[in-house]
């Protein structure tokens, strides 16, 4: 992220009718017009398709080709790819966030990835560069529960805009929901909604993911309970409900009992902002998808929502694995005690005063460099040192406008210890995951997490528009032994170099982008010979 700040696509853990990108792939990224939601308008497609699904085992060895072919003056070119969820021990290098662990791929070049899963330019993620990424366990503890789990039980939910994103002004208001690629929009074409297919009898694991660029969405299916098994690629304790609340970034799997009379039933996804009324209405199918029993009418669902639904408390998740939050179970008593103080000032976000600004050198890039210290780091203000194995506790209140606010950390999952709305702690069993929303004003979240995982990590808001106004700051973990930890290839530093060649034209809107300018020792950063 950030040479034009995000470029940045989610490919996080958990589309039906999609092509399918293996372990050992390479994805194209090209410029084309398409029409999820009837309205014709130009996006970004991966090997020809909106959202392909990217899959593999627990223990496989990912080697993606990420070849850049971008061409639409509209839109950023230059790109990055965030594996959203995937923790990259020992290649923080491949992390994909542009600023923080690389530079950008430049249009008409192309980036290999390498990574094992364990456990991002302005934004092109919300003019469709992000889509579904499942890694398999062959020994899932809660596979007793379900009879089906593959590519066509994945839900995704996007949010989608008629403009490109950098032409967006002021507060953004998605045109329609996107399920599984497709949808509609106020006033709009009956165009073709994604239909998931189910037989009586049997149970589904369902991984219920969001690709949002910003709004959050209450999800339900009419007549069907959620059970939810895992959180953010988190095992967690088995937990019915009706509906729940999911945040960008978000990702559950929920297991569906297909108990109800051979027949359809409306997927309903409720954004909680949306252009011409999108917020509050179902009608003509928007915000909805299908749920089709074999055997039922090719016909949309007469179906209605349940009227006092069994709404998912976040405190009410319970880790299955490991289920004890790291350190001394009181509040304040970790090794490292943070608060992070939100504010918004002169059209920006900040974290404990300061905006973040991409720094025009990576930050890994800094470290791998020579930097000794978080003072030697750019962006300043906005770089915090952690030091190894050490147990961090962070505090962020909610209250900052334009929120929920769901943080993204990356690298680890975290202890949620305080979730937003609760005034308890919760030691013994806490939900795990890597996104958590802040809540609303007068709310306050708690995590932890443990320093074992060298290098350079993004925190920051995930929603698209305000991590772009600054919302973000970078944990340098374990300084000392990020470079012994991390052995990026000599294609890596070239990206650097590539990208300061290119001419004003390749990047397109880059000017548009704050960056925070080296000084002092940014002389001697070195972008090759690593």
């Amino acid at each position: 992220m950030f040479k034009n700040l995000l470029s940045f696509a989610l490919l996080a853990i958990s589309v039906a009718n999609a092509q399918i990108v293996n372990s050992v792939d390479t994805m194209t990224l090209t410029n084309a017009n398409v029409s999820p939601d009837g309205f014709t308008r130009a996006g970004i497609l991966v090997n020809g398709v909106h959202g392909p699904l990217i899959r593999g085992g627990k223990n496989d060895n990912f080697e993606l080709n990420v070849v850049n072919d971008l061409d639409n003056p509209t839109m950023l070119r230059p790109t990055s790819i965030h594996w959203h969820g995937l923790f990259q021990r020992g290649t923080n290098w491949a992390d994909g966030a542009d600023g923080v662990n690389q530079c950008p791929i430049s249009p008409g070049h192309a980036f290999l990835y390498k990574f094992t899963p364990a456990g991002h330019a302005g934004t092109q993620y919300c003019d469709g560069l992000r889509g579904p990424m499942v890694i398999y366990d062959d020994n899932d503890p809660h596979a007793a529960l379900y009879d089906e789990d593959d590519e066509n039980t994945i839900i995704t939910l996007a949010d989608w805009y008629h403009i490109p994103a950098p032409s967006i002004q002021g507060a953004a208001q998605p045109d329609a929901t996107l399920i599984n690629g497709k949808g509609r929009y106020v006033g709009g074409p009956a165009a073709e909604l994604s239909i998931v297919n189910v037989e009586q009898g049997k149970k589904y694991r369902m991984r219920l993911i969001s690709l949002s660029c910003d709004p959050n969405w209450q999800f339900s299916i009419d007549g069907h309970e959620l059970t939810i098994i895992e959180v953010d690629g988190q095992l967690t304790e088995p937990h019915t409900v009706d509906r729940l609340q999911i945040f960008t970034g978000q990702r559950y799997s929920f297991v569906l009992d297909a108990n109800q009379p051979v027949d359809n039933y409306w997927i309903r996804a409720q954004p909680n902002k949306g252009r011409n009324g999108l917020a509050g209405t179902f009608a003509n199918g928007v915000n909805s998808a299908i749920l089709r029993y074999a055997g039922a009418a090719n016909a949309d669902p007469t179906t209605s929502a349940n009227p006092n639904p069994a709404q998912l408390n976040e405190a009410d998740l319970h880790a299955l694995i490991d289920p004890a939050a790291p350190g001394i179970p009181t509040p304040g008593a970790a090794d490292v005690n943070l608060r992070f103080q939100l504010g918004f000032s002169g059209g920006r976000f900040t974290i404990n005063g300061t905006a973040y600004e991409s720094p025009s050198v990576p930050t890994l890039l800094q470290i791998m460099s020579g930097a000794q210290s978080a003072n030697d780091l750019l962006p300043a203000g906005s770089v915090y040192e952690l030091p190894r194995n050490q147990v961090v506790e962070l505090v962020v209140p909610a209250g900052v406008l334009g929120g929920p606010h769901p943080f993204h950390l990356h690298g680890h999952a975290f202890s949620v210890v305080r979730s937003a709305g609760s005034s308890t702690y919760n030691f013994v069993n806490p939900v795990k995951r890597d996104v958590v929303s802040l809540g609303v004003t007068g709310d306050e979240v708690t995590i932890r997490f443990v320093t074992d995982n060298p290098g350079p990590w993004f925190f920051h808001c995930h929603i698209e528009f305000h991590l772009m106004n600054g919302l973000a700051i970078v944990f340098a973990e374990d300084m000392a032994n990020t470079v012994d930890a991390n052995n990026p290839p000599v294609e890596w530093a070239q990206l650097c170099e590539i990208y300061d060649d290119l001419p004003p034209e390749a990047t397109s809107i880059q000017t548009v982008v704050r960056r925070a300018e080296p000084t002092g020792f940014s002389a001697k950063f070195r972008r090759e010979g690593l």
